[in-house]
């Protein structure tokens, strides 16, 4: 096997196989941006001396070519080799010799995953906000289109107080606009430059942070070099626990609409071709789509604690623990970006019952209406409650289905263009555009 760290013996087959593990499964994830950390070491080495001019223009025009491999889908980890960090630097060797080997000076291979990680992490929560934004906007829509459709409100699983379509989609979109805070929150620790770290302890060559910092699009950079080795495990769960956010926000929906699509509510529809059969009773249609993205976020949803168990009882400095999480972290972004472009891809085709209340058993959600236009009148608020209670029991209450909500945030006033106006503003603050700017400027794009 090709290892950066090979001498002169050959290690155990079977212990090989076990510390590689899904190492070089996983590392696919990351190699376009191994090949993007790897320009701004190097043009770093060159501005300090480590690397000739000539050197450095062979190495960027090579790796820009691996890039391009990458981009295509054409990239492999080959056979013997450990790591997309061996791969890469063995491909510059194969085409330029001794001056490939050269690119490892002032880093370890710890410092090149955390910002491998940082740099792939960037995108994949870019990805993940492009992918909230658009079910967001499908919530919103549904939220104006059936705002003035009444549905009854929920408590103990008992019918309560008036709601409305237009109160309920809008509550999952300002709650997508919260998971967002996490989002950028978990962006902004990750969009710190971890490189030029090492092993966890810095060089002796005089290496630019800066520099590395400023061609990767970073805001700034991990200062201390102990704390940006920690930061591994650490930046991980963050994101995490930000993915689990945004997957709270969804199962709950999912269980929601799943609830209210069946026959003993009849809320809502999805079309048939939504929908599954069942291969013994003709007449199903089963919301598999719901039930699998509830399930799924269930499953992210557990993703921080995963990563805190592999990581929570380790001193500080790298061990070999934290390969693990690569497993359970990096496929979590596309399960979890396939399940909203799925919620809203269902959102949008989703069809209401605009006469649920009809159902005189209903009538009794709209008893707070009654005792709140007693208390208006002057009747004492208590006194109010008790009429209609007892009203109710004894089967003489009639209900006033003119609902009068007008304070913010209420059926009769939904506040959804100040929801948006959130959104908006959250989304404009991440600063993706640095990050673009700076790669492409190393791509020369």
């Amino acid at each position: 096997m090709n290892k950066l760290w090979e001498k002169d013996f050959e290690v155990n087959k079977e212990i090989e196989r076990f510390t590689v593990g899904k190492d070089r499964e996983m590392d696919l994830y990351l190699a376009k941006y191994d090949v993007l950390g790897s320009m701004a070491h190097t043009t770093m080495l060159e501005s300090i001396g480590l690397l000739g001019k000539d050197e450095l223009n062979q190495i960027l025009a090579e790796l820009k070519h691996i890039y391009k491999v990458c981009e295509e889908g054409k990239f492999v980890i080959e056979d013997g080799v450990e790591d997309v960090h061996s791969q890469v630097e063995l491909m510059l060797t194969r085409k330029l010799g001794d001056t490939g080997k050269k690119i490892h000076s002032g880093r370890s291979r710890n410092d090149q995953v955390l910002v491998d990680l940082k740099l792939r992490c960037r995108h994949d929560i870019k990805d993940i906000v492009e992918s909230v934004k658009t079910l967001f906007d499908e919530l919103i829509e549904k939220s104006e289109q059936y705002k003035e459709v009444l549905m009854p409100g929920y408590t103990h699983l008992q019918i309560a107080m008036p709601s409305s379509f237009g109160l309920w989609f809008g509550a999952y979109a300002e709650s997508l606009t919260d998971d967002m805070l996490f989002l950028q929150a978990a962006y902004r620790m990750t969009n710190r430059n971890p490189l030029g770290s090492a092993a966890g302890y810095g060089s002796s060559f005089p290496l630019d942070r800066e520099m590395t910092t400023r061609l990767l699009g970073f805001d700034s950079m991990d200062y201390n070099v102990v704390y940006a080795q920690m930061g591994r495990g650490k930046m991980e769960r963050n994101v995490a626990f930000s993915l689990a956010s945004v997957a709270g926000t969804v199962a709950k929906m999912a269980f929601d609409a799943c609830m209210f699509n069946s026959q003993n509510f009849s809320f809502v529809r999805l079309p048939k071709e939504c929908t599954t059969g069942s291969s013994i009773m003709p007449h199903k249609k089963n919301p598999d789509v719901f039930e699998l993205i509830r399930a799924k976020c269930n499953k992210i949803q557990a993703l921080p604690q995963q990563i805190t168990l592999v990581m929570n009882n380790l001193p500080c400095g790298y061990f070999r623990d934290l390969q693990i999480i690569k497993e359970v972290f990096l496929p979590a972004f596309d399960e979890l970006k396939d399940c909203l472009q799925m919620a809203a891809y269902i959102i949008n085709k989703i069809e209401v019952n605009e006469h649920i209340l009809d159902n005189p058993m209903y009538d009794p959600i709209f008893s707070v209406e009654e005792v709140n236009r007693l208390a208006a009148d002057g009747m004492p608020f208590r006194d109010a409650y008790k009429k209609v209670g007892l009203e109710i029991e004894a089967g003489e209450f009639t209900p006033d289905r003119n609902i009068r909500h007008t304070h913010a945030g209420s059926i009769g006033n939904l506040c959804n263009d100040r929801i948006k106006t959130m959104m908006e503003n959250i989304i404009s603050e991440f600063g993706f555009y640095k990050m673009e700017q700076a790669e492409n400027t190393l791509l020369g794009r």
